[in-house]
């Protein structure tokens, strides 16, 4: 079996534009916002050509503040089979956004949180 990469992060915050504010200064960087005015999902190209891009999600004060981060999978509803049998749990079902991305949230056996996805196909 071939290495996973990670290859995306996301931040949950309830103050979003605090956080912005805050990895621009400590980082260096930049946000687009994604979804129009009011989605709130800021998008960043972090990583530069050595790293990987990620985004600050606002949690609306609807679940705790977190940091996660997305290990790209060819097939998210197996890896979250495989991850139950490995003794994670699977914390938020296999969903399949508008776009065609398909994601799970799980937890590893020592309750640390991550994500698994699958991006959308391209045409």
């Amino acid at each position: 079996m071939s290495s996973t990469p990670i290859t995306w992060f996301e931040i949950g915050s309830e103050r979003p534009e605090e956080a912005e504010e805050f990895y621009a200064e400590l980082f260096g960087w930049s946000f687009e916002e994604q979804g129009g005015p009011g989605a709130s999902y800021r998008q960043t190209e972090a990583g530069g050509e050595r790293g990987i891009g990620g985004a600050i999600r606002s949690t609306g004060g609807q679940s705790p503040n977190y940091a996660i981060f997305y290990a790209e999978v060819a097939d998210v509803a197996e890896t979250c089979r495989r991850a139950e049998a490995a003794g994670g749990k699977v914390l938020v079902p296999v969903k399949t956004t508008p776009s065609g991305l398909t994601l799970a949230h799980l937890l590893d056996p020592s309750g640390n949180h991550l994500g698994v996805f699958t991006p959308p196909a391209t045409a």
